[in-house]
Parts: C-alpha cells; structure tokens; sequence
C-alpha cells in the first residue's frame, strides 16, 4: 500500500516517528513531494528558534532513507483538479503522480472522498490508518510505538505513559488499542 503523507502529518514528532516506523517495517511505503516537506519546515518556524534548522535535517534524513518517497506531479495534473482548498491540490497530485492508495491526513474538510475517489484515491485520518496497521501486524506496530514511547521518554526525562502520549500525538483509538 502507497500512502501520501500529507504535511500535518509529518510536523507533530511522536505522530511522525510512529509513521516513519511503520514505513520502516515494510508495513506501507510512504510518499510525499517537495512541496509537502517544505510546508512542514515551515511550520517549525513558530516553535522558536533553531526548530526550522532542525526539521531540514530530519527531512534530509527522510530523503535519505526513502529514496524513493518524494514524487513530483505530472506537468498540467494540478490544473485538472479540483480541491476546496486550492493550496491543497498539490498533495492530490503528488498521490496521483505515485500512483498511491490513499492520503494521510488530519485535514478531512478539504480532501472529499467522493473527489479522491474520482481519481481511485482513499483519505484517512492517522488513528484510522494506524489502527488499521495494527490490526494487520500487531506486533510490528506495538515494537514502532513502544520504541517511539521510550524515546519520548528518554528525551523529556520523565515518564511517558503510552495512553496519553497517544492522545497527545491525536492517536487515541491506537493507544487504547495497544494499552
């Protein structure tokens, strides 16, 4: 299964690592654009200095390791589309140009199912598409979460119990799926 990664996505760390380990296992292989990553640096901005530097580095770290992730949209694709939020359409296309299955996304408003479906696409939120992991390979995305939840740990130095770290990262149903 090929699936888009929408920038929301990608900004929140917990949220972000947990997907990335997945892509890891070989659970799905992840897809994004240039454009998509770019939105994500620039949403760092607004966590102070240094976090913009940061997110760059772990973007070129995701190039590295997913070489094959980013896609670029067919030349005239975005003019065809049609999205509620026209600053969106990019991601549309960028799905489209990887021939993916599905869109991850928080951002349900403006990326209708009946219009992905026009173009053989499906949306869902992370706690469904995680969810839906999990039940495929439990144990595969139980390791992903619990490394994710010790590292969180580790970094804040003080104790990350797994269902509030869920919630926190906007995983409930995950979360009390795995506690």
């Amino acid at each position: 299964m090929k699936a888009v990664l929408d920038a929301c996505v990608l900004y929140p760390t917990v949220l972000r690592e947990i997907l990335i380990g997945c892509a890891a296992r070989g659970l799905y292989t992840p897809l994004w654009s240039a454009r998509i990553l770019e939105e994500w640096a620039r949403a760092t901005v607004k966590l102070g200095p240094g976090a913009e530097t940061v997110a760059r580095g772990e973007i070129a770290t995701l190039r590295a390791r997913f070489a094959g992730a980013e896609v670029a949209s067919a030349t005239g694709v975005e003019r065809r589309l049609y999205l509620p939020d026209p600053e969106d359409v990019h991601v549309l296309a960028a799905a489209i140009a990887g021939n993916a299955d599905l869109i991850v996304t928080f951002n349900a408003r403006d990326f209708p199912r009946a219009t992905l479906a026009e173009e053989g696409l499906d949306r869902r939120d992370p706690d469904q598409f995680l969810l839906a992991l999990q039940e495929a390979a439990p144990e595969a995305v139980a390791e992903v979460v619990e490394a994710v939840r010790a590292e969180a740990e580790r970094l804040s130095g003080a104790p990350q119990p797994l269902r509030p770290l869920m919630k926190r990262a906007r995983l409930p149903r995950l979360g009390k799926a795995l506690g």
